[in-house]
């Protein structure tokens, strides 16, 4: 083998792993966090996590992926730790799939059929294709499909780059005589761990061992402790995530190692016996990749069927690890724990994640704007007290969201998840905007209680009406924001044009009475303040309703919303807004 063909494998190896993350990241955007959503709520029983563990790791190619995502649930008290050892054990089965598909490059066979299957025929088709999607504008979903086939076309030529450069190497003694020491197990196993620790995916340090079993070195008993090793070596992803986790997450990483150490030792106890007492004939002959595909799925479904039925030793044996310490025991749920960085690799997920957060911010700010105003009605220090602690909660939501939103913009969003983070942050700022205003109302209301100030009967019936308008627009855009429901954000706009005109006539009939020496100077600023306030509080309202349906229209410009309807929804608007003068007038 000589400096180009070194130079060949290096770049098969570079094409390969590159060909791999781009069809894993594919596949994450596709999915669009529903795998990651269907993981947190679908683990109730240990059958059911293992399928699950399975079939996301099938889809997304990559158990280690799956691993870290359940190192995060159970970091983020998502997920209990006696949910997480199934789903783990079903990932090791999910990373199967991927060496079956190149073992494909292994098939032999002059037929047409049997030629068509092979990768070199089949890779430059699915290129062109992933291509022509990935340079389509017109829909991401497009662009995902063609990021996951332009992926499998180059992890595969990759492949056939490699089992082409190694090739020649089965006429090499040297290269012969190295191998021989996989021979023993101790070595196989370590070998095995530190390729796969190093690159961290047994997807691919499988898929090397099977290029590398092109070259003929290779026989079953050489291979099996290799193999046995890249499952211990795949689980330093999950140690490395758990680095600054809490203690449960921790426990999550080891019940992964203690899996594959575990199933490996169980494993080759089992195998090397058998061998010595009835002597196994196919440990000496040569393996081609769908053998190593073959050992690899055996291996992972035996030890999850052996060790299936003790995940609950363990879950035991993480706590012996990692015991439960008192102040564990004692510590208060944090509704933040849910942002954690390991969600920043599922961009959609992560943005579900923030959403929850968000609607309860919402409904916090709704609860502490309604409490302010019956402030107004009923003084109480108690309620204002009350008003002032749900503010500082909602100032603390919008800095740990907004952070956190922040830092998920920086990461390979699709343009869907692009708007919805930006609006996200919009609609944060508002809600706190809002949150600001409740302040504002509860300080007006302890003037006019200091002070003894007393609206006139004609003043209280005008900010009846105006209070019962803006309760109506705070409760439409509250249950609009959390229930994603864009025909109730549509009923916004015209009731907020209504407040406005409230607004104005609220001011001008107090100028009048203020003329008429029917009210105080300073009882008029108090009452100028709080309608100012409420006028503002409906363009929040406002703003969070177009921002919502920005997500579906992106050319619809937030401060022009009335001048872009079309003729049938100019008429749905204007018959809204007729509705709403007849309701709140004055």
């Amino acid at each position: 083998m000589d400096i180009f063909g070194v130079l060949t494998l290096i770049g098969g190896l570079a094409l390969f792993l590159y060909g791999m993350n781009v069809m894993g990241a594919g596949l994450e955007k596709m999915s669009g966090g529903k795998l990651e959503k269907i993981l947190e709520t679908l683990t109730s029983n240990p059958i059911k996590a293992v399928l699950l563990g399975a079939g996301v790791t099938a889809v997304i190619q990559s158990s280690s992926a799956t691993t870290v995502m359940v190192v995060g649930f159970v970091n983020s008290g998502i997920m209990k730790l006696s949910q997480a050892v199934g789903i783990i054990m079903g990932a090791n089965i999910g990373t199967t799939v991927t060496s079956w598909l190149l073992s494909l490059s292994g098939l032999q066979g002059d037929n047409f059929f049997i030629q068509m299957l092979k990768p070199s025929s089949f890779s430059p088709i699915l290129a062109m294709i992933g291509i022509i999607l990935c340079m389509s504008k017109k829909s991401d979903k497009k662009k995902d499909i063609g990021e996951i086939l332009l992926g499998f076309a180059v992890l595969m030529y990759g492949m056939e780059s490699m089992s082409g450069a190694v090739e020649p190497l089965a006429d090499v003694p040297e290269f012969t005589n190295i191998l021989t020491m996989f021979h023993n197990p101790f070595l196989g196993v370590l070998a095995g761990a530190v390729l796969t620790a190093i690159i961290q995916s047994s997807s691919a340090s499988v898929g090397i061992l099977q290029a590398l079993s092109v070259t003929g070195a290779f026989t079953y008993g050489s291979v099996i402790p290799i193999i046995m090793g890249q499952n211990i070596g795949t689980c330093v992803t999950a140690m490395i995530s758990a680095i600054g986790a809490n203690r449960g997450a921790k426990r999550t990483a080891f019940v992964h190692l203690y899996f594959n150490v575990i199933g490996t030792i169980l494993f080759l106890v089992l195998f090397y016996t058998g061998n010595a007492l009835i002597g196994f004939e196919f440990t000496n002959e040569v393996v081609g990749a769908a053998g190593i595909a073959m050992i690899h799925t055996i291996f992972n479904v035996f030890a999850t069927l052996v060790l299936l039925p003790f995940t609950k030793g363990l879950e035991k044996l993480a706590y012996l690890t990692i015991p439960k310490t008192a102040e564990e025991q004692n510590q208060k749920e944090d509704v933040f724990v849910i942002l954690d960085d390991r969600f920043l690799n599922s961009p959609a997920f992560a943005i579900e994640q923030c959403h929850s957060l968000a609607n309860q911010m919402a409904k916090i700010t709704h609860e502490g704007f309604l409490e302010a105003m019956t402030v107004l009605d009923e003084y109480s220090e108690e309620k204002i007290e009350d008003v002032i602690a749900k503010e500082n909660i909602v100032d603390t939501y919008d800095d740990k969201l907004s952070a956190y939103l922040t830092k998920l913009s920086s990461q390979n969003l699709s343009y869907k998840d692009s708007l919805k983070v930006t609006s996200l942050l919009h609609c944060l700022t508002d809600f706190e905007r809002i949150s600001d205003h409740s302040i504002n109302v509860v300080e007006n209301a302890q003037q006019m209680y200091k002070e003894g100030a007393v609206f006139s009967k004609k003043a209280k019936e005008e900010m009846k009406i105006y209070s019962t308008a803006l309760r109506d627009i705070l409760e439409r855009t509250t249950n609009a924001f959390v229930d994603g429901d864009e025909a109730l954000a549509r009923t916004v706009e015209p009731l907020e044009e209504v407040i406005d005109e409230l607004n104005k006539t609220v001011k001008k009939n107090h100028m009048k009475r203020l003329r008429k020496g029917k009210c105080t100077i300073e009882l008029g600023l108090v009452l100028s303040d709080l309608a100012m306030n409420y006028e503002r509080v409906a363009d929040h309202c406002s703003n969070i309703a177009v921002y919502m349906m920005q997500l579906e229209d992106t050319q619809l410009e937030e401060h022009s919303f009335t001048e872009q309807l079309d003729a049938e929804e100019s008429a749905e608007f204007t018959k809204q807004l007729n509705e709403f003068e007849k309701i709140y007038q004055i």
